[in-house]
């Protein structure tokens, strides 16, 4: 899963929190970036398949799940109340189930640089549901960034199939869009828990499911080493550590500022996929990649008003 710049913006207090706050939050993109790749690597091809992409979803939830209910007992962190139990299924429902069982399936069929690639206006996509959930009226050039980004993606997603659009691309866009659903409703929760706490409880009300489908799902044939380090890192880090390091240096450097370096993400997978599992980075992909993040972080910087009174 990939970090989010919805936490609540809090102003950086000294120029020491704001240096702490770009490290942190660079830290967290650069665990983020290592999620597709090591999902690959831990699901394999349709040539040469590894672990399930069902088991790496349900059971990376499971491990972190695992760690959240030490967290939460160990902080003494309180128990949602109300309505905020909606949100964490909704949450839960977008983060922990629909983005990694998409991604797993999808990357199974395409490559990471392509995933990488078409996952890049995961920022923009959360900014357009964001809009329309809080009733916002975002303006004439948001508008046009976010239709110029799907259309860099699907022209992107057409180029690479050489036939046209395939199966895969419709996952990725399908964990792009459960993705973003659950940014947004994590961070309506941000309002009377700590980031920290709402990914936790997102863990730990998915355990009752996660953890019985990833037993279910245990491989039954052996595979490679590789594979269960690729299923390691998405568990450890891309599930929960990445959180605490990306949500902490928005608190302290301020999420306007922090957030900005999370348009690098993509590129940075893209890179990563090429050492880890020789994937070729053809120039015309890093065209497509350099045109995707262009768009995200001009259509970041347009201008989205408030809801209209009623």
């Amino acid at each position: 899963m990939s970090g989010s710049s919805t936490s609540p913006a809090v102003a950086a207090a000294t120029p020491s929190d704001a240096a702490r706050g770009m490290a942190l939050g660079l830290a967290g993109v650069l665990m983020f970036a290592l999620s597709i790749p090591m999902t690959r690597l831990a699901g394999g091809s349709t040539a040469a398949p590894q672990l399930d992409p069902a088991f790496v979803a349900f059971g990376r939830a499971a491990v972190a799940g695992g760690l959240s209910v030490v967290y939460l007992w160990a902080t003494g962190a309180r128990r949602p109340r109300g309505t905020e139990w909606r949100l964490l299924v909704f949450t839960a429902a977008g983060v922990v189930f629909g983005w990694p069982l998409l991604l797993g399936w999808a990357v199974r069929h395409v490559d990471a640089v392509h995933a990488s690639v078409v996952s890049g206006v995961l920022p923009l996509a959360t900014a357009v549901i964001a809009a329309l959930v809080l009733r916002q009226r975002p303006s004439a050039g948001f508008w046009a960034c976010a239709l110029a980004g799907l259309a860099l993606v699907i022209g992107f997603a057409a180029w690479r199939g050489a036939g046209g659009l395939e199966r895969a691309d419709g996952l990725l866009l399908g964990a792009v869009l459960c993705a973003s659903a659950g940014y947004v409703s994590g961070a309506r929760l941000s309002a009377g828990l700590t980031a920290e706490q709402v990914i936790c409880w997102v863990l730990v009300i998915s355990l009752p499911l996660t953890a019985p489908l990833a037993a279910f799902t245990w491989p039954q044939a052996p595979v490679a080493a590789s594979a269960w380090a690729g299923f390691a890192y998405v568990s450890l880090f891309s599930m929960w550590i990445g959180f605490f390091a990306w949500y902490r240096g928005l608190a302290l450097g301020g999420t306007l500022r922090v957030s900005q370096v999370q348009v690098l993400q993509p590129f940075l997978s893209m890179l990563f996929a090429v050492p880890l599992l020789g994937e070729r980075l053809e120039a015309m992909t890093v065209v497509f990649a350099v045109a995707v993040l262009a768009v995200v972080w001009l259509g970041k910087r347009q201008p989205v008003r408030g809801a209209a009174p009623r």
